[in-house]
């Protein structure tokens, strides 16, 4: 028999044909065995019946609940002959509804693979029958040539299937995907593709606080879970990591792909992930490609583009492919590839915002601000590449290169100013705090420029906080214990409660600047916020810092709430190593 999966189905009609023929009998049938479903499944059969109903009773037959003879079948492992007569009821009843005949006489002969049954062939003769041994050495025979094609058909599909799905999740993988797209594609009267780019993200940070099998079963429950919820009006592919598409079934608009898009992100964010929060689990770019105007590659590119931009933009986890999103892409690309390069080669830039005690006007602090002088756009501030970096995961990449600069700054000025009593301040992205080794990273670079731990203060967001308060609290238990002391930065627009504030070791809050410019000017909602901190952090027995000073008033309302620690444009913008060495020689600020 030359078969393979190709011709396999032909080959198994012809051979029970042949069979029919030569040992002269009313039926011969194939049978495969489903591990997975648990049920005996026809294959082929000779003759064919005709008006096969709609089901088949005879075409899936489950092995829990079935009659002697059918459930014989799922681990036969010799030829079974049998009589039909009254004792096998139900085999009778099935049979005879869907062929309108029962053979008196059945012989049921093992597949065999490995010591494991995979199925039967069967042979039926309306009259009894009796058999010889060379006669079932025949069959025998056959048997193990069937099987041989049965464990080669099952190879090809197995190897068909790995080279179009993805291994861990069983969705298509992007191979299958590009080719299913440009078959939509080339299709002008299909109508309008939506494509549909889901980035699961905050992945790494998963597989660094819990490991990567939290992270791997993570993406498995993603996976099945917009099975559940979009897979019966989309196709969906994983392209690997944590990025899926969605391609949505038959001429598609905007409308339908943003619903889409919010039920899948819906279904992501009721996923139980410790750590992560559930209003940023995910971000969607949609991409509508018309058929003949945009290539296969092209439309995912574009979707994966306006994903790129969801990412980047935080508070938008949806965004539509355009024109504008292409210039921002570009833009990103561009920056994304010079930053990477800017952090290797040491060519960023510290500027340092001082913070002053209120009532001494003396510098008590410095904060840490990144800029960076792009080759082609001029000195660029932290909010142009900052979202870059963290939706890049160059974000610990970059805290580090801050991180190192600003300690090796702080040694630099105390070799020139002796006996100076300041502290740097530095901010830590999330990614940074539930990093493997941050601990470890610090330490080295405080012993590397002889800095003191408590001359190191480092600011977290609410965020980073709350996303896993137990790696958390080791982590700031571990920065304590090198007398690195902890501010929380932009205090009140996170997830703040009192718990966290208890069971971390927190030595500072900041007010948040959007509750101190305008304060007292507009209402008594920035007032009643600020009191409440500033209550808050003296019954924790924290400090408080308040950000965003640009006014007298503003600096004056602080200091009668009982906040004496303050930055701002009042005192000082950020400036470079060398103004603020200026500033820290004289060692005040007048406002």
């Amino acid at each position: 028999m030359s078969a393979d999966a190709s011709n396999a189905a032909a080959v198994y009609v012809a051979v029970l044909r042949d069979l029919v023929n030569s040992f002269e009998l009313d039926i011969a049938f194939l049978r495969h065995n489903d591990f997975e479903n648990r049920t005996t499944v026809l294959i082929a059969e000779w003759p064919p019946r005709s008006n096969v109903a709609d089901p088949d009773p005879l075409h899936t037959v489950p092995f829990d609940g079935a009659d002697p003879i059918f459930a014989a079948a799922e681990s036969l492992d010799s030829i079974l002959t049998v009589r039909v007569d009254g004792g096998v009821a139900d085999y009778r009843a099935r049979v005879e509804s869907a062929s309108g005949f029962v053979p008196q006489s059945l012989i049921a002969v093992p597949l065999i693979a490995n010591t494991i049954t995979v199925g039967v062939l069967g042979f039926g003769k309306l009259a009894g029958r009796d058999w010889s041994e060379d006669e079932f050495n025949a069959l025998r025979a056959i048997a193990a040539l069937t099987t041989q094609v049965h464990t080669r058909v099952a190879a090809e599909d197995r190897f068909r299937y790995s080279a179009t799905h993805d291994e861990q999740t069983g969705l298509l993988n992007r191979r299958a995907l590009l080719d299913y797209l440009r078959v939509r594609l080339v299709d002008h009267t299909s109508g309008p593709v939506a494509i549909l780019f889901l980035d699961l993200g905050r992945l790494e940070a998963m597989n660094d606080f819990l490991g990567h099998l939290a992270g791997d079963e993570y993406i498995a429950a993603a996976a099945r879970v917009l099975t559940r919820d979009v897979g019966s009006t989309t196709l969906i592919a994983r392209l690997g990591g944590d990025e899926f598409v969605l391609v949505l079934h038959g001429p598609s608009n905007a409308h339908h792909a943003h619903l889409t898009a919010r039920t899948a992100l819906d279904s992501i964010a009721l996923l139980d992930a410790p750590g992560l929060d559930r209003s940023r689990r995910a971000t969607v770019g949609i991409s509508i490609a018309h058929p003949g105007r945009v290539s296969a590659d092209d439309a995912l590119q574009r979707a994966d583009q306006a994903a790129l931009m969801a990412k980047v933009n935080g508070d938008n986890d949806v965004v539509q492919f355009t024109d504008s999103v292409q210039r921002q892409s570009v833009l990103r690309s561009d920056i994304e590839v010079h930053l990477r390069t800017a952090i290797g080669n040491d060519s960023l830039v510290l500027y340092f915002q001082p913070e002053i005690d209120l009532i001494t006007k003396r510098i008590t602090a410095v904060e840490a601000l990144v800029r960076w002088q792009h080759p082609h756009r001029g000195l660029l501030p932290p909010a142009a590449f900052i979202p870059v970096a963290e939706a890049t995961n160059l974000a610990s990449e970059l805290g580090s290169w801050v991180l190192e600069r600003s300690l090796r700054t702080l040694g630099e000025w105390a070799t020139s100013l002796p006996g100076l009593d300041i502290s740097m301040r530095v901010n830590v992205s999330p990614s940074q705090l539930v990093g493997a080794g941050f601990v470890d990273e610090v330490e080295t670079m405080l012993r590397r420029h002889s800095i003191e731990g408590s001359s190191l203060w480092l600011e977290i967001t609410e965020v980073a906080v709350v996303r896993d308060i137990d790696y958390t609290r080791r982590t700031l238990a571990g920065l304590r214990r090198l007398g690195v002391r902890i501010a929380i930065d932009d205090f009140g627009t996170g997830f703040s409660s009192l718990s966290h504030l208890k069971a971390l070791p927190v030595d500072a809050l900041k007010i948040d600047r959007a509750f101190v410019t305008d304060l007292g000017s507009a209402g008594g909602g920035d007032l009643a916020i600020v009191d409440s901190v500033i209550g808050l952090a003296a019954s924790f027995g924290l400090d408080v810092i308040a950000e965003g000073v640009e006014t007298l008033d503003v600096a004056n309302t602080l200091i009668d709430r009982g906040c004496t620690r303050a930055q701002g444009y009042l005192m000082s913008r950020p400036v470079s190593a060398v103004d603020t060495l200026a500033l820290l020689r004289v060692g005040t600020i007048e406002i």
